[in-house]
């Protein structure tokens, strides 16, 4: 390794541990788990309530994970349902500056850096089995613009299409139909007889990671994109009760034998109630005189699919043990968004209701919903002698921190594109945590139900456009949106979960509401496919503190980087005050220019900006995505953005890769939207702080 490599390395990874050897990922993403049906989250407070009125399930297995690793207990989805919350966990970006927004079930992932084109670049075996989702329109396999195969992924195993993961038996299709099953680009349902999903992909995940562990990669780590479609939708049940022992010869196997495939492909589909709930009883009036009545299936079938997930869990930990490959395998287990009120069962079922087991813990709302019961996520992750067990990490963070964190246990940098920040320090115990920027945006046409127990001012709340943003302990939450000046209601959502007391009437929050009208507006950029209220609103200005002088902050980072990177973690070699962005990057060493300033804003308007530049850049204002000319970009492709601003500073970041000796040349312009010539952006246009 050059020095150079080292010392950047060395700058960002908070241990020497990633340069001897990089650790196998296991993401386990379920559907629609809310953050109370997992024991140690808050199944386990009503087990030990006591309460004969308050069912309440277990999950010994991921209860055994968090004593043994960490629980992330203030982890938010980055939308509260699945495919922008999908989306944006892959890419490492918020919803501000998402290509998925909203109910875009289906539609094509943006062709850019994923969790598995960054991991791959590192060396890794990249996996994908299960729920997908996200392959655009075309209805026929190799020519699905977005599959998994065409976005970093080696291999796939699973449901194309979001809407086939409501259906837990592919080739019975008992009550939504049949579905296909697709190994990379060939569907194989045929030969999947009685085979449950969730059985099926734990099967797989299995047999994938033991081929690798005796393949000739064997030394490569590997990484593996779990995705379960349980327990959303139809409430199915397994064949049969989870096969005996765990690991690499018990629990789940595949036999790859058409018509029993997998070990519990026999017996009768959608039939096995687990033995702790079978014959559950609850005293449903909360009168200890009466008789106690038995659970409603509805609920039995809930609570064997969750069960049914925690055994493969336990089932896919046992064989990293087996395999020897535990402690240097970073599991990550989570939910995409907040538990729903959808079963899909016939008539003669009664509906589901998440407060049967207060599935989405101690708070209001559910999925769709920006409250926290549809955006707050039970999170765990294990590694053995690297995360201290028992960990609690209550640092408030999102899914899309995961592609910055799995980059560093990489031993890689993320590209500046990722909004999100590396939990690692978080997890190990070493290096300085950044903060992370919480932000949802979304929009549903329907209501927060009408639960008895929820806060009188959330019931049958409009949900139309929504937004959530996180500061500090407060969470400001706004629903129905009709306008940019519209107020957050805001709440300490560490104290007040439920979030009954809305602060935002005191004089004293009058500040912090200023603040995340400003801040949502600074995040974000405009999408025409996910139109808000607030789209055409002028982006606010900064608060500067300090005085400014003209020119900008230019900082070197040396390396041989595949992409541009982000700064986050990493230490400059060299830092100047600039008075030009658009002449050639000068330096006969490769690496990255960060240029960093404030544009002095005349006049409130439109203002339209152009990057053009010979190699890859990336540029953005405040936190919201300006320019992307990294990914796939065409040298010297002009690009054009228009946004709306108000008069004062704003600040941009300006990333230019160089990636030879060679110089690289980048021209950025601006001008009102009046105006009829460009300028070229100088210093009579930037700034930087004295600080």
């Amino acid at each position: 390794m050059s020095k150079i490599k080292i010392l950047i390395f060395l700058c960002f990874a908070v241990s020497s541990l990633f340069a001897q050897q990089k650790p196998n990922i296991i993401y386990i993403l379920v559907d629609d788990m809310g953050y109370g049906d997992i024991g140690v989250f808050f199944q386990n407070q009503r087990m030990k309530a006591n309460d004969r009125s308050k069912p309440y399930q277990i999950t010994p297995y991921l209860d055994q994970m968090a004593a043994t690793g960490a629980m992330f207990t203030q982890q938010y989805c980055n939308a509260p349902v699945c495919a922008p919350s999908r989306s944006s966990l892959l890419t490492g970006v918020n919803q501000g500056n998402a290509h998925i927004r909203d109910n875009q079930f289906d539609k094509g992932l943006e062709d850019n850096h994923t969790l598995a084109t960054v991991l791959k670049q590192a060396g890794y075996q990249t996996m994908a089995i299960g729920k997908w989702g996200l392959q655009g329109v075309e209805e026929t396999g190799p020519n699905w613009p977005s599959h998994p195969l065409k976005r970093g992924f080696d291999s796939y195993y699973g449901y194309m299409r979001h809407v086939d993961g409501h259906e837990h038996y592919p080739v019975e299709g008992l009550y939504r139909g049949k579905r296909e099953v697709y190994d990379d680009y060939n569907n194989v349902a045929e030969g999947l007889a009685k085979c449950y999903t969730t059985d099926l992909w734990t099967a797989m995940a299995k047999k994938r990671i033991v081929e690798h562990a005796k393949s000739k990669d064997a030394s490569k780590p590997f990484f593996l994109y779990l995705a379960y479609d349980a327990p959303h939708a139809v409430l199915e049940l397994p064949t049969q009760e989870y096969p005996s022992g765990k690991g690499l010869n018990g629990g789940l196997q595949w036999t790859g034998t058409p018509g029993q495939m997998i070990n519990t492909a026999s017996g009768t589909p959608d039939s096995y109630m687990h033995a702790d709930y079978a014959n559950a009883a609850y005293d449903d009036d909360n009168n200890p005189a009466t008789k106690e009545v038995p659970w409603p299936d509805t609920f039995k079938r809930y609570a064997t699919a969750n069960r049914r997930i925690d055994d493969a869990v336990g089932d896919i930990l046992q064989l990293l043990n087996d395999l020897k490959i535990d402690e240097n395998t970073l599991v990550v287990f989570t939910s995409d968004n907040g538990a729903s009120i959808e079963s899909y069962l016939p008539s003669q079922f009664i509906g589901f209701q998440p407060t049967f087991f207060s599935s989405n813990g101690p708070f209001d709302g559910i999925k769709r919903d920006c409250w926290e019961g549809g955006v707050r996520m039970p999170v765990l992750a294990n590694w053995p002698k690297h995360i201290q067990a028992g960990k609690v990490v209550t640092t408030p963070s999102m899914l899309s921190d995961w592609m910055a964190t799995f980059a560093q246990a990489a031993g890689v940098i993320p590209p500046a594109r990722t909004d999100g920040v590396s939990l690692l320090p978080s997890l190990i115990g070493k290096g300085k945590q950044e903060q992370s920027l919480i932000y949802v945006e979304y929009f549903e046409n329907g209501k927060t139900p009408d639960f008895k127990d929820d806060n009188s001012t959330h019931k049958n709340r409009k949900r139309g456009q929504m937004q959530m943003i996180r500061i500090g302990d407060y969470s400001g939450v706004r629903y129905d949106i009709k306008s940019p000046e519209d107020n957050f209601e805001i709440y300490d959502v560490v104290n007040d979960p439920k979030e009954t007391n809305n602060l935002a009437v005191k004089p004293e929050f009058e500040k912090m509401q200023m603040q995340m009208k400003a801040s949502v507006l600074q995040t974000r950029h405009a999408d025409t496919e996910a139109p808000r209220p607030y789209d055409n609103a002028l982006i606010p200005a900064a608060k500067i503190s300090r005085k400014l002088l003209s020119g900008f902050k230019e900082d070197f980072f040396a390396g041989d980087f595949l992409w541009v990177v982000s700064e986050k973690g990493l230490k400059a070699q060299s830092s100047k005050i600039s008075t030009s962005i658009n002449s050639k990057a000068e330096t006969s060493k490769t690496g990255m220019i960060l240029y960093k300033g404030y544009i002095k804003v005349p006049a409130n308007g439109k203002y339209n900006f152009s990057l053009k530049t010979s190699g890859k850049a990336y540029m953005r204002l405040h936190n919201a995505s300006l320019f992307d000319a990294d990914f796939g970009y065409q040298s010297n492709k002009e690009l054009i953005q228009e946004v709306n601003l108000k008069e004062g500073y704003h600040p941009v970041s300006i990333y230019v890769l160089k990636q030879s000796k060679s110089n690289e040349t980048i021209t950025i312009k601006w001008k009102g939207k009046e105006a009829s010539e460009w300028k070229v952006l100088d210093d009579s246009d930037l700034y930087y702080s004295t600080k």
